[in-house]
């Protein structure tokens, strides 16, 4: 039996605009018979982080960080067209107008439908999120470096980076 062909995406923007089109893109290479990786690393993490929770991180500049930045697929904004909140907005009213999935709904549909997500240790470790504290989504099953990732690149027919 052949090896199914591979996926890779490196996910580095929060942007509601780029989930989107990332968690499209990762649900129809599982359709088209493909694994699919998504490797969220830096602002990426925002997208698969718990809607709820608190404030983490050690020390003074990682507590400002994520204070700033709690990340959460409900909190992404819609792109640099955000226009204070409006274009994201617009843009969810749309999504709903036209039964096209939330980015709650994309990740819970990858994920069930065998995409893996994986979150960037060494982002993690800059941004001071620690794997016990629990920061991710139940889908997210795997925590790993670049090291991981570079080696489902190699692997991988397609690699993008959004």
């Amino acid at each position: 039996m052949a090896e199914k062909e591979k996926l890779t995406m490196a996910i580095l923007s929060g942007d509601m605009e780029r989930a989107l089109a990332a968690f499209m893109l990762a649900i129809t290479g599982v359709s088209m018979g493909m694994e699919v990786n998504m490797f969220f690393t830096f602002w990426g993490l925002n997208i698969i982080k718990k809607n709820e929770g608190g404030i983490q991180g050690r020390g003074l500049m990682r507590k400002m960080l994520n204070l700033m930045n709690r990340g959460g697929s409900r909190r992404l904004k819609l792109s640099r067209f955000n226009m204070f909140g409006l274009g994201t907005w617009m843009m969810k009213k749309l999504m709903k107008d036209t039964n096209m999935p939330s980015v709650d709904e994309y990740i819970t549909m990858a994920h069930e439908m065998g995409v893996n997500l994986i979150g960037c240790t060494t982002t993690c470790g800059v941004m001071g999120i620690a794997p016990e504290e629990k920061t991710f989504r139940s889908e997210v099953e795997n925590l790993s470096g670049a090291t991981y990732f570079l080696n489902l690149a190699r692997q991988s027919k397609v690699v993008l980076f959004i």
